[in-house]
């Protein structure tokens, strides 16, 4: 592994630097080198002051199958062994989501293992909730949940909230918390399960003030009283808007009336700046004008 050296690996137009992802990704079907044991495939090279640069180009494929016959497994790692990798990697988001790029194959392995791990890795206490009625998978599929996980999707001018373009961002590290759940639900639909994060903070954004992005996730939403009460209120759905993590429809709660005075409360926001969608899947997406903090301790008081 040592006589790696400088490598660049660009797939689907990433590049990565990560030698355990390099392994996985063999082909045979390419010209190899060998390099500290293993054969990879490479299509460039070329020198970088001393050290030498290889780069590995793989075309992002759209109709790979992986059947017996499927010319891009050939010389692949097997399924233990990928998962092994990412493992030492700490299921690296940004590894697995390159990986999907490579092929469908590749992709699939990473929507029914890779995210799955990452998820039980990043909120393992939510995880365990959220599969404790006997279900291997959850509504949205593990690389939508992975996304809602690690990404605040922000708004854009014309989208789904009434606010000026603030762009979406990853972020480090999010709190969801199913008590503060409750506040999100009206009483009769309190038995369900709710996570909500904390606020993702945007301040001083001019007219809109300081302005707060929450996200969440119910559990077993398709069995919910919150999904039978949209159905009997027969709430609409947007009309053009889409989920930015599982790419389905969306309920608007606001419009729908099952937004509790609590929530706002929860949130440290004005009572009539809270609006949030829910989608098909149970995600969650919501903004909120956030009090000022000294408003915020005043309130608290009372």
């Amino acid at each position: 592994m040592s006589s790696f050296g400088l490598e660049l690996f660009q797939f689907g137009g990433v590049l990565l630097e990560d030698k355990a992802l390099a392994l996985c990704l063999c082909m045979s079907d390419t010209n190899h080198e060998s390099v500290g044991g293993f054969k990879l495939p490479v299509l460039a090279h070329r020198v970088s002051g001393s050290r030498e640069v290889r780069k590995m180009i793989l075309t992002k494929q759209y109709r790979c199958v992986h059947s017996p016959s499927c010319a891009c497994t050939k010389g692949h790692l097997s399924e233990e062994i990928i998962f092994l990798v990412f493992n030492h990697l700490n299921w690296n988001p940004k590894l697995i989501a390159a990986l999907s790029c490579a092929c469908k194959w590749f992709d699939d392995l990473a929507k029914r293992v890779l995210w799955k791990e990452f998820c039980k890795t990043r909120a393992p206490k939510m995880m365990l909730d959220m599969q404790s009625s006997g279900s291997h998978s959850v509504d949205g599929n593990w690389r939508a949940l992975g996304k809602l996980l690690i990404y605040c999707s922000g708004s854009r001018k014309d989208g789904l909230f009434s606010s000026s373009h603030i762009p979406g961002h990853f972020v480090y590290r999010t709190r969801f918390s199913r008590t503060s759940g409750k506040s999100f639900l009206l009483p009769q639909c309190r038995t369900d399960v709710l996570y909500v994060s904390d606020p993702c903070e945007h301040l001083d954004q001019g007219d809109d003030g300081d302005v707060g992005f929450f996200r969440g996730i119910f559990k077993s939403f398709a069995t919910s009283k919150a999904r039978k009460l949209l159905i009997n209120r027969s709430a609409p759905l947007h009309p053009t808007e889409i989920c930015p993590y599982c790419k389905a429809k969306l309920w608007n709660m606001l419009a729908a009336k099952m937004i509790p005075s609590s929530a706002s409360c929860r949130l440290g926001a004005y009572d009539d700046c809270i609006e949030y969608y829910v989608c098909l899947n149970g995600h969650v997406l919501g903004i909120c004008t956030l009090l000022p903090l000294s408003d915020t301790d005043e309130a608290s008081e009372e």
